[in-house]
């Protein structure tokens, strides 16, 4: 991560959009560790709503990993994880 020092030097404020909130830095921060800063935005609201140590367990899950897609695979771990939409963790056996 860059230090503050190094953020001012290259901020531009006609270019750069401005992030004033912490769940926005962490949104940003996740977009790098993942690899996907085209969805700044998505990885932003998922900050905002989703408690911080399910995000951080499943960061870690994927930065652990070998995914190619970091994105997709943090999205579906967070599905498992029962945390996001309709999912829930699934169990080894299934009943009927």
């Amino acid at each position: 991560m860059d230090s503050i020092k190094d953020v001012l030097e290259k901020f531009n404020p006609f270019e750069d959009k401005y992030v004033s909130r912490e769940f926005q830095t962490y949104g940003v921060y996740l977009a790098e560790k993942l690899q996907d800063s085209s969805h700044k935005s998505l990885y932003m609201k998922l900050a905002k709503t989703i408690p911080r140590p399910a995000l951080e367990t499943a960061l870690r899950f994927v930065v652990d990993s070998r995914a190619r897609r970091k994105g997709a695979f943090f999205m579906w771990k967070l599905k498992e994880m029962g945390v996001l939409g309709k999912g829930k963790p699934q169990s080894k056996t299934a009943t009927k």
